[in-house]
């Protein structure tokens, strides 16, 4: 059987990702980063979420980051305000870069040659490392850096949060274990910008939502 390693954050886009990767006969392997994010829950999402999808789950501790990011992100500085719309203190340079790095090498020891993360067209004009162009660059880099046929991509490039959230009902994804909040709970606050495109996307898809939000 093939393997896959798919990054997964807890949230629905990437849960979708790897119950898409399994419907498509990959072992799934799941890795999760501990980045020193504010939302630490969302890590024991993914655990659940792994544990519903029968997938290998590993827990990757890159909270040594946080003392970059300080200063930076509101994802991780507690001293920065997360906001209800899109800000540059919103945005982790270079996460998905340095997820994949690690996931890279991660993949080269399970022997697996295909890595799925869940970048979506609804994030693509913010998040430049969410795009096309940059999995591709770096399933090059891969390639060159361990000279075996790396396969890096998003199933969803393209394809806005609704209609993953549409494929992840069609899949059987437990959305209602999906956590999106920038903030750590125990509910979703319902007023950061990630929960806001979480309803947003619920909306548009014409799916209920099973969240619980603080915020109605």
């Amino acid at each position: 059987m093939r393997k896959a390693v798919v990054i997964l954050s807890g949230g629905p886009d990437s849960a979708t990702a790897a119950y898409w990767a399994k419907s498509r006969g990959f072992d799934v392997h799941a890795v999760t980063f501990d980045y020193g994010q504010k939302a630490k829950i969302e890590i024991e999402r993914a655990r659940e979420i792994a544990e519903a999808l029968g997938a290998q789950h590993k827990v990757i501790d890159v909270s040594g980051l946080s003392e970059i990011y300080a200063g930076v992100t509101s994802l991780v500085d507690m001293d920065i305000e997360v906001t209800e719309e899109f800000s540059d203190p919103i945005v982790v340079p270079f996460r998905n870069g340095v997820f994949m790095a690690v996931t890279v090498a991660y993949a080269v020891g399970v022997d697996a040659q295909h890595i799925f993360y869940g970048a979506h067209a609804s994030d693509e004009p913010f998040y430049s490392d969410c795009r096309r162009e940059f999995y591709e660059a770096f399933q090059e880099a891969a390639r060159l850096g361990t000279e075996k046929e790396m396969v890096i991509q998003s199933p969803f490039s393209g394809i806005p949060k609704s209609g993953i959230l549409r494929k992840a009902v069609e899949l059987g994804v437990p959305l209602e274990r999906t956590w999106s909040c920038y903030l750590n709970g125990p509910v979703h606050c319902g007023r950061c910008e990630s929960c806001s495109n979480r309803r947003k996307a619920f909306s548009e898809a014409g799916i209920p939502d099973p969240t619980e939000y603080v915020a109605g």
